[in-house]
């Protein structure tokens, strides 16, 4: 698992320069959506895997933001964002989310934003989510997930290797069972857009 990640790694740096632009064609959706997941932050707030950190300016009032990536360049690109922005309560960190290096108990929301589809091993780093999360508190989620149509989710799986060898991306990841194989109970899913992205918000029983 350490050689997958340190590849992911990799192939994150070497497009992070280019990851706004390829991504530009959605953005003006997206941001709809990442508008409507944020806005139930509160308190101590963890983003996980936060590239260049376009979820940024959208968070409401919280009383302190962190941000992790296992990117270098993202993490720099995103601290450039903090300070082109003006954030004063956030910080980025260079760090893994399958070994977050955070006591039990640390934040009240935990945000992901297309991220699952890249950890390596999405059940550990679910697993850690759940570990570092209040008891009661949330977490908040915006994830393209494998479809459950007949012919849609086999594509997705034939063509799951492109986007893996190019920037380690997985198309066809069961986010909503794989939380349920970290611990997770409280689960609401609603589709966004057909069954392929979805928001997800879990409320973290222990």
């Amino acid at each position: 698992m350490k050689d997958i990640t340190e590849t992911i790694r990799r192939r994150y740096n070497r497009i992070a320069s280019l990851y706004d632009f390829f991504e530009n064609p959605m953005e003006h959706r997206m941001a709809h959506w990442r508008k409507e997941l944020l806005r139930d932050t509160a308190g101590e707030v963890l983003e996980i895997g936060v590239g260049t950190w376009k979820n940024l300016p959208h968070y409401p009032q919280v009383a302190s933001l962190t941000g992790i990536d296992f990117s270098p360049k993202m993490v720099n690109l995103a601290r450039g964002r903090i300070t082109e922005l003006g954030v004063t309560n956030a910080r980025v960190l260079l760090m893994d989310a399958q070994k977050l290096k955070f006591p039990e108990n640390s934040f009240d929301t935990v945000v992901t934003s297309c991220v699952f589809c890249s950890v390596p091993d999405p059940v550990q780093g679910l697993k850690e989510i759940r570990r570092v999360c209040k008891e009661g508190g949330k977490v908040l989620m915006l994830e393209h997930v494998r479809s459950e149509k007949p012919y849609i989710g086999p594509l997705m799986d034939m063509l799951n290797p492109i986007p893996v060898h190019l920037y380690g991306a997985n198309i066809n990841r069961r986010t909503a069972l794989n939380l349920r194989k970290a611990g997770f109970t409280d689960i609401s899913v609603k589709d966004l857009w057909s069954d392929i992205l979805k928001k997800i918000v879990v409320i973290n029983r222990k």
